[in-house]
């Protein structure tokens, strides 16, 4: 009989690809971790893994993957389901987001009218959205870029201009709009792979036969905009980034390219059973009003 916590370290596994790092995250040794992937091979009677080479997960682990992410998730939906049955309360939200910059007006708006609702935040590349939700491992996802998996629904919440940000003394500043072919050799302060604006960024120089010149990758926004103001090179900005109250000092100029935009839209599982608190949340964010950072009056 397969145990809970062997399916759980199967899901690990299955993400990283890898054992040791597997069995680093699950603070667990490394043999150990190897006897219990090997016995749900051994009762599931094929292997999960192609070990040729680096570990991959095959397709027949990717089929069992899918199943023991659903199942994990029903459960620990029943478990949140019953939790808020006994407190009487609105229950908790996971909210999983690029950037939580976008999302600080209707989050502190939320806090406001639920104070007692406990809310989780997790960093989530895109990438890795469409599992969580399909596991419950968080309840929403908010995502700079479009995630192409069943099983999913979705309400997009706004589409807006990037354009490129740069120091007032840059010889491009003075510009209205710029091609990409100009940004060619230009120095590109921006953000790891996976990132939405690395994507962009790669997929707008891809599409022209060009490789942009990256002179500083970094997890921290704010740390791009100071070294973009610190004329260290250039970088993709959003134009809700100019609304803000970080907005980066400098010249924003827009990019002659109808594909340098980003869609931001809230996801979450079509067959999940979401809290009150979540559902909540859901709407609390497809209602906000993105222009003038406040919900949206009521039609009286």
């Amino acid at each position: 009989m397969m145990e809970l916590n062997s399916l759980k370290q199967f899901l690990v596994v299955a993400r990283l690809e890898h054992l040791s790092r597997a069995a680093d995250e699950l603070h667990v040794a490394q043999p150990s971790l190897s006897r219990t992937i090997a016995r749900l091979e051994s009762e599931l009677g094929t292997p999960l893994f192609d070990r040729s080479g680096r570990l991959r997960l095959n397709d027949t682990g990717k089929l069992f993957r899918d199943h023991v992410e659903r199942a994990l998730g029903e459960l620990e939906a029943g478990r949140r389901a019953v939790a808020e049955a006994a407190g009487e309360g609105l229950g908790s939200v996971r909210l999983a987001s690029e950037t939580f910059l976008t999302l600080t007006g209707p989050l502190a708006a939320y806090k406001r009218a639920h104070p007692a609702v406990e809310i989780e935040l997790h960093w989530s590349p895109a990438a890795d959205m469409a599992r969580r939700l399909r596991a419950q491992d968080v309840d929403l996802c908010v995502a700079s870029q479009p995630i192409h998996a069943e099983g999913l629904e979705s309400a997009q919440l706004f589409d807006e201009a990037v354009g490129v940000g740069m120091p007032l003394d840059h010889p491009l500043a003075g510009r209205t709009s710029v091609s990409i072919d100009e940004l060619a050799g230009q120095p590109f302060v921006t953000a790891r792979k996976g990132h939405w604006i690395r994507r962009l960024l790669d997929r707008l120089f891809a599409a022209r036969g060009l490789t942009p010149k990256i002179v500083c990758e970094s997890d921290e926004p704010s740390a791009i905009a100071d070294l973009i103001s610190a004329g260290l090179g250039i970088g993709l900005v959003p134009a809700f980034a100019r609304r803000s109250a970080t907005r980066t000092p400098g010249a924003w100029i827009a990019v002659d390219n109808p594909d340098c935009r980003r869609t931001v839209t809230l996801y979450w599982g079509a067959d999940s059973h979401l809290s009150t608190a979540a559902r909540l949340m859901r709407t609390t964010i497809t209602s906000w009003n993105w222009i003038t950072g406040e919900p949206q009056a009521k039609r009286g």
